[in-house]
């Protein structure tokens, strides 16, 4: 493993005699692979993962953003499928020759039979198990499908020659026929499939720890954030201020995002108002909305998960007395909402829960009338997505994206979907990133 400090590649044995630390430079290590059980973490690729979610040192990003990343870059991605079909291949005749040798001593010869059937049985199943795996990534799921399909063509081709010509039985072609079209349906259902749940490969715990241990040893990560802080002073703001107002107000769902746009100086570079549906930033949070408020040509971008929280974010801001109750100001939904995952398929970190089910299926008429049947399904299965699953540099590429399309809303840009009645319009980004 490499030192991060002088780039001197350091052996296992070297790292050990030298208490884990550098033989050249006596830098730490943070991390030793060959100690760690589930997942295996070198200090190389966690600095690299730390300079890629914040673009070389060049913006902020939350832990949460860090922890996306490296599961993507710790999963398996890919597995050779001629390497799946070696290892079934050679084991289908080794399992039946050893272990139905054996047997063949106390049940007869169809001890192999029986020992090959039970064999072909358990490897289809561990491929259908695979590629459900939540915490296998995608791609090497497919694998799995793919294999899936080819084994059951085996089963089919050598199985009905084995049952009609070899053994001439009926039951074996009844069985290897089932066999053979079961692997094969299984792998192209899994194909089939465009929207993929998942799972973190770790837990949460073992990032921050992980997070804790770095910084013990290198310092404090430069752009990282902080938790919001909701309690922060009220701050004396010049009454020459206030008589100004915003063109445009980006409201979040989370602390965590507003907190991403303001660190990262969104609000200077679009001259645009960052506020969180929560309050955030408490301190400014009551002045700015009295600012926002005498601006008629105000415009509205809302930003947040597609959860059933996110997607009522609109719906909030439409029937809250805090915001903006009877007001006629065009709403523009940047996302996430459903239709954008459905639309996308690739790339999105899908999870599922319960409680996520049980909350879309309390939705507002109002907002359950915004959204199409399929996306209503999507939700009502549970399924969600973070925006924090994205890196920061796509969150403000999108958002920035989304204002830019609605500068003349007349002119019918293809990117925004009217949603909604005159006079209480909300559009809707068809597309995030």
């Amino acid at each position: 493993m490499k030192c991060i400090n002088c780039g001197t590649d350091n052996k296992l044995k070297e790292r050990t005699a030298n208490q884990g630390r550098c033989l050249k430079c006596n830098h730490p290590f943070a991390f030793e692979p060959t100690s760690m059980s589930k997942v295996k973490i070198t200090d190389p690729m966690f600095a690299k993962a730390i300079a890629d979610i914040s673009a070389n040192q060049t913006l902020f990003f939350t832990p949460k953003q860090l922890l996306y990343l490296l599961d993507n870059r710790i999963k398996p991605k890919s597995a050779s499928l001629f390497g799946l079909l070696f290892i079934y291949l050679f084991f289908n005749i080794w399992v039946p020759g050893f272990i139905g040798g054996f047997a063949s001593l106390l049940f007869g010869a169809s001890s192999f039979l029986i020992v090959s059937i039970l064999f072909n049985i358990c490897f289809v199943l561990y491929l259908y198990t695979k590629s459900l795996s939540k915490k296998i990534h995608i791609k090497l799921r497919q694998e799995y499908a793919r294999c899936l399909q080819i084994i059951g063509g085996i089963i089919l081709a050598v199985g009905i020659y084995a049952a009609l010509i070899i053994y001439n039985s009926f039951s074996l072609f009844v069985i290897v026929v089932l066999l053979g079209m079961l692997s094969i349906y299984f792998g192209t259902r899994q194909l089939r499939q465009t929207i993929f749940p998942q799972e973190f490969l770790f837990s949460q715990n073992d990032f921050q720890g992980w997070l804790n241990r770095w910084q013990q040893i290198n310092g404090s990560i430069l752009k990282i954030l902080p938790s919001p802080n909701q309690q922060n002073r009220l701050a004396a703001i010049n009454p020459d201020v206030t008589a100004y107002s915003f063109d445009r107000l980006v409201v979040c769902d989370s602390a965590s995002i507003a907190q991403l746009l303001i660190a990262n100086n969104f609000h200077f570079e679009n001259n645009c108002a960052i506020l969180s549906i929560t309050g955030y930033p408490q301190s400014i949070f009551d002045t700015t909305m009295q600012m926002l408020r005498r601006n008629p040509d105000l415009k509205v971008y809302a930003v947040h998960d597609c959860n059933p929280q996110g997607i009522s974010l609109v719906h909030h801001l439409r029937t809250n007395a805090s915001w903006f109750l009877h007001s006629e100001i065009v709403i523009i939904d940047i996302g996430l909402m459903p239709r954008q995952i459905i639309a996308t398929k690739r790339g999105m970190f899908i999870q599922s829960s319960l409680q996520s089910a049980q909350a879309a299926k309390q939705l507002p008429e109002e907002v359950r009338q915004s959204l199409s049947a399929e996306e209503l399904t999507w939700l009502e299965s549970g399924k969600f997505v973070e925006l924090e699953s994205f890196s920061p540099q796509r969150i403000i590429k999108v958002l920035q994206k989304g204002i830019a399309g609605s500068r003349d809303l007349e002119s019918g840009d293809s990117s925004l979907l009217l949603v909604g009645d005159a006079g209480n319009d909300m559009y809707v980004v068809q597309s995030f990133g």
